[in-house]
Order: structure tokens, then sequence, then C-alpha cells
């Protein structure tokens, strides 16, 4: 068993700060997460046919996976400001489990990684067609969010197996 790395954004004395990135080199940088959104026979049918009230529940989680993306560092209070060069953002339905799946990527050259974006992303999707669907079912759930892969950096490549 290896020893516990320490924590980068905590001091030693105690308190929190932001780990200073200025020294690191810029690499070209890839982050992918995934989620999904359990909705249930009826709100998946609803969205199926594409009678949901809100309207094109799939087009407006896209933009705001993409929005959320580009604002995690507003969102999450020790993140650094990454120059985002380009986030995708897919929804699919599956219908044996009746949910909705989400996939996010992230890119950009920098000093530090795009996990983050990527995992905002399928969030704040997760979240929009929950948001759209909630007047047909509170029953939603949101699951299984997590990174599955990373590219670039010193910390090299990470994939879920």
């Amino acid at each position: 068993m290896t020893e516990a790395q320490p924590l980068s954004h905590i001091r030693k004395k105690g308190g929190v700060h932001m780990v200073d990135v200025s020294r690191k080199v810029n690499t070209a940088r890839a982050a992918v997460a995934t989620g999904r959104v359990i909705l249930g026979e009826d709100v998946y049918d609803r969205l199926s046919e594409g009678t949901v009230e809100k309207g094109d529940v799939f087009s407006v989680a896209q933009v705001a996976g993409i929005l959320g993306a580009k604002r995690t560092s507003t969102l999450i209070p020790l993140c650094h400001q990454v120059s985002v060069k380009g986030v995708d953002v897919a929804l699919s339905l599956d219908e044996n489990d009746r949910a909705v799946d989400i996939r996010a990527s992230a890119r950009s050259v920098g000093p530090t990684g795009v996990e983050m974006e990527a995992l905002v992303a399928v969030t704040v999707a997760a979240l929009t067609v929950y948001d759209m669907c909630k007047s047909l079912s509170k029953a939603i759930r949101i699951t299984d969010v997590e990174l599955v892969s990373k590219s670039g950096g010193k910390s090299g490549n990470y994939h879920t197996s």
C-alpha cells in the first residue's frame, strides 16, 4: 500500500488555498465524463415522443451543459479558470432503463486539466433534464456521474476500465 499524497488545496497549518499553477507547462488536456437521468416510464415516453411542455429537452440540456463547463471556476471555489477550447455534450435515450445517458467532453490547452469542466457539464445537463421534466414526476433520479477519462498533464492519462 502506498502512502496517501497530501491534498494540494489544504495548507500545512490548516485552511485552504488555490494551488499555484503558474510554473506548470501548458499542454493539451481533455476529459470525458458521463452520467444518467433515470426518468421512469411515463416521463421517458413523453420525452421520447417529444411532448414535454417545456420544449426540446435535449437541445436545452446540451446548451446548459456547455454553459456549465464554461462557468466551472465560478461554481467550484478552488477551481482554476480554464480556457476551454471545446465542449461537447451528447444525450441519448436508454429504452431498457427508461433513462437519459449523458456524455460530456471538454478540451483545453493550459497548465491544469478539464476534468471538472466535463463533470460540471454532465451535472448541469442532467439537472436541466430534471428541471424540464419535473412537472411530470418528482421521482426522477440523477445517477452515476463520473469521470471516465482524462489526458494530458503531469499525472498522465486516466481511463476507467
